[in-house]
């Protein structure tokens, strides 16, 4: 599973309230039940780390290394769109075969469409789903890989159930708000390279003094608990604004590309792009979607440990590190950016940095 090897897409949450030592127990309530009499309706219930129907909720189990992990299994049988097609068609050809009639009408499809439905349905497998979930303890962090909105709000609503614990996400205007009492939902924009922005995006204004940071100030920042990080951002790069539509940019050498400088110059702002962070020899990337900080296919660190306890262990350790380093490089930008003259000074630096950025045509 995810956070066992691999890379890790995910959200990041503050647990407002240290849950209880034994939370674990409100689970095993909720456990999936069988899927053996599985129709045509979604089943959901709470699994071990161990596979996705992980029956087995204990203290042994599911408190790797002092970490709550647990995973909301979904389950559902679903008949493939082409099989079911075909399938009806059979049926549609073999009764105008007996009534003698070269079409069908639209109540007898219907109907036969059902009765294909309810014959296949049983012979299906399920097909499982997950949305795994780590709860660190020690720090009141909350990691879940529920990308998707219907993903995430499955997810809220199964757990606080539970636990009765309401998730604060860990976006531009929490985060903001947690670390530096910002109220970032109401800065005004920055205007790296137009005037004509009305509004501000937090999170994509962060993700564009990163990489002004890596690019024009040496890709280095030294961190108040966390120490020296080096910051490199890149391509493919998403740049979207309302008025102009969404730019994609991913051939060649996006970063220098002629595209990127006019997206740039024309008042666009970062919306996605590749984040590197290193230290020493370890290296965190990951692909940030800027407007609500989900972290798509992060590479952790290498783990020293063979063993399965060990490595999970290590992984958390670097993933903390991640979202710790993340957390103290948004900090500086919002404190920044709530500066008055630190504001006005980065904006006119950023702004000549963009104009004075290498361009080359992309060739097809």
């Amino acid at each position: 599973m995810s956070f066992e090897s691999g890379s890790v897409s995910l959200r990041m949450f503050y647990v407002p309230k240290e849950l209880p030592e034994d939370v674990h127990e409100l689970f095993v309530e909720h456990t999936i039940g069988s899927i053996d009499s599985l129709g045509d309706e979604e089943i959901h219930g709470w699994v071990g780390p161990r596979h996705l129907l992980d029956r087995e909720i204990s203290e042994a189990t599911v408190w790797p290394g002092g970490y709550l992990r647990l995973t909301l299994t979904q389950a559902q049988r679903k008949i493939p769109a082409s099989l079911l097609r075909a399938e009806c068609r059979i049926e549609e050809m073999v009764w105008m075969a007996a009534e003698q009639r070269d079409y069908i009408n639209r109540q007898t499809r219907s109907e036969i469409k059902k009765e294909v439905s309810e014959r296949l349905l049983p012979q299906m497998p399920p097909t499982l789903k997950g949305i795994d979930f780590v709860y660190d303890r020690g720090h009141g962090l909350l990691y879940v890989t529920a990308l998707s909105e219907n993903q995430l709000d499955s997810f809220l609503v199964n757990f606080t159930a539970i636990t009765g614990s309401q998730l604060i996400a860990a976006d531009p205007v929490s985060m903001a708000w947690k670390m530096a009492q910002s109220r970032a939902d109401q800065w005004a924009s920055l205007g790296f390279a137009a005037d004509q922005w009305a509004d501000s995006a937090p999170g994509r204004e962060f993700l564009m003094w990163l990489w002004f940071i890596s690019e024009a100030r040496g890709g280095e920042v030294n961190l108040a608990d966390g120490g020296p990080f080096a910051i490199l951002v890149e391509g493919p790069l998403l740049f979207d604004q309302e008025e102009q539509g969404e730019t994609i940019i991913r051939k060649g050498e996006p970063m220098v590309s002629a595209e990127t400088r006019a997206a740039l110059l024309s008042g666009k702002k970062l919306h996605r792009a590749k984040l590197t962070l290193a230290q020493g020899e370890e290296i965190w990337n990951c692909t940030l979607d800027a407007d609500e900080f989900i972290i798509r296919g992060l590479k952790l660190p290498k783990t020293e440990a063979y063993d399965v306890l060990g490595k999970f262990t290590e992984r958390m350790e670097h993933l903390y590190t991640f979202q710790n380093a993340f957390s103290g490089l948004y900090k500086q930008f919002v404190e920044v950016r709530d500066d008055p003259a630190a504001r006005d000074a980065l904006r006119n630096d950023m702004r000549e940095w963009m104009r004075k950025r290498p361009a080359r045509k992309i060739e097809d």
